[in-house]
């Protein structure tokens, strides 16, 4: 008797952002991810629909790891009747809560902010969901054990593996009546500063894999001389250097190279400020889990004394009133929101200022702008001119680029009935679906939002 499965894309399908893959079976509905759309306004409209499935007749959701674009929906689904587990990873799950809570604040504090300025189109403007909707949802957590399986039904079984990327992040193995379907999450890249090599799949029958680098090579840079040259040169125009950062993984990977170069001699003892709410929460992780990462404990907390961690708004805006050359560090990472916009909004039009982007930024984003060289940028309905300098250090990318990619690949021992590239814009998923056939010759697809693939075992 036929074994049907049937993938439902509902994210990350011809974008980055919006990670959801529901997997449905006669015995079973599992979610891998419940991620927010972010960038376009186009895409982030998108997290204000419903679902195109019930939400109660999910029955369990698994988690690769906790970046926003992977459960940030999660809320929005439990409002909508999903009453199942949520699975993950100890420090995924810690994560995840760090970032839901941070998220409802910051909705919430947006809407009312618009509401009283009447900047929005949306009258009252409302948050996406709130503080209790992220407390509701945290309540269904449940830590997931690594390199085990573990059985969801007589016919199905799910594995994390450790995948590098940020900390608790695995790609996750799902056995379906003997097919092995692999969804790779983001993956991490070899000789991290902080996180371990990634494990890499021995078997897929229809493997998932991101696509966010399928069209690039990192350039082969030397980081700490780059940004060291970057550091002496603000000095010199005695001015400062903001980097919007992630908060998680990105935040502690700059801290500790920043710790290095001082402790090393190779640049002077210049202020470093980090603000980032959550990243200070995440730096908390990285203690709660010293296994999951190879940051020795001595030097984390020498890392942690040498930088001035701020603590409060009032701490925010000591530290732009601070006439000395600074580092300041802040969220988000994309220029989307946060801390960082509150330094931008009041030193983006100084020549002395240099903005640092040092990870990947997603189409209609601000840090987008940045990058692409626009002349003026918009906070919270106003426009600033941009008259300082943009620099960028793309090889501090916690992203696979292509050849990372293909090498995570070269392990599997079959050949896939079917590869899906997910997590990438058009273009890098069609270089990337040329690079697959041409080493591997495997069968590529590249699916659509909201498509279907029905799969008979």
């Amino acid at each position: 008797m036929n074994y049907f499965v049937n993938v439902k894309f509902l994210g990350a399908a011809k974008t980055v952002t919006g990670s959801k893959f529901l997997i449905e079976t006669s015995e079973k509905t599992i979610l891998i991810d419940c991620g927010m759309f972010q960038g376009l306004k186009e895409l982030r409209e998108l997290n204000w629909k419903d679902l195109s499935v019930n939400a109660n007749k999910i029955d369990v959701i698994l988690l690769t790891h906790g970046h926003l674009d992977h459960v940030g929906y999660l809320p929005r689904i439990v409002k909508q009747g999903f009453s199942g587990k949520i699975i993950g990873t100890a420090p995924t799950l810690a994560i995840a809560e760090i970032i839901l809570n941070d998220s409802a604040k910051i909705h919430e504090e947006e809407a009312q902010k618009a509401n009283k300025e009447k900047y929005s189109s949306h009258v009252p403007a409302l948050p996406f969901y709130t503080l209790e909707d992220a407390e509701n949802t945290i309540r269904k957590f449940e830590v997931g054990i690594v390199n085990k399986w573990i059985d969801l039904s007589e016919n199905m079984k799910y594995r994390f593996q450790y995948n590098g990327h940020i900390i608790g992040a695995t790609f996750i193995e799902l056995d379906i009546k003997g097919k092995r379907f692999v969804f790779s999450g983001d993956i991490g890249r070899s000789n991290d500063y902080l996180l371990e090599e990634p494990k890499t799949p021995e078997w897929a029958d229809f493997l998932f894999i991101e696509s966010t680098y399928g069209n690039k090579l990192h350039p082969v840079e030397d980081i700490e001389e780059k940004l060291a040259a970057i550091i002496v040169d603000t000095i010199q125009k005695k001015g400062n250097l903001v980097i919007p950062s992630f908060a998680v993984e990105r935040l502690q990977t700059l801290m500790y190279i920043l710790w290095k170069l001082y402790k090393e001699n190779k640049i002077p003892n210049i202020p470093i400020f980090v603000d980032s709410p959550m990243g200070n929460r995440v730096l908390d992780v990285f203690k709660r889990f010293p296994k999951w990462h190879k940051l020795p404990m001595e030097e984390y907390s020498a890392m942690c004394n040498h930088i001035n961690i701020i603590q409060s708004y009032k701490e925010t805006w000591e530290t732009i009133d601070d006439k000395r050359s600074k580092i300041i560090i802040a969220g988000s990472g994309m220029v989307t929101g946060g801390r960082v916009l509150t330094y931008l909004q009041q030193i983006i039009d100084e020549p002395s200022t240099t903005v640092l982007l040092v990870g990947y930024q997603a189409e209609g984003t601000r840090g987008r702008q940045l990058l692409e060289g626009a002349h003026e940028i918009r906070f919270y309905g106003k426009y600033y001119p941009v008259k300082a300098t943009i620099k960028t250090i793309e090889s501090l990318s916690a992203h696979a680029d292509q050849q990372d990619l293909l090498n995570w690949m070269k392990n599997i021992k079959n050949v896939p009935e079917k590869v899906f590239l997910i997590h990438g814009e058009p273009t890098a998923l069609d270089a990337f679906r040329v690079k697959i056939k041409d080493q591997y010759h495997w069968n590529v697809v590249i699916p659509t939002l909201d498509s279907e693939e029905e799969i008979i075992i």
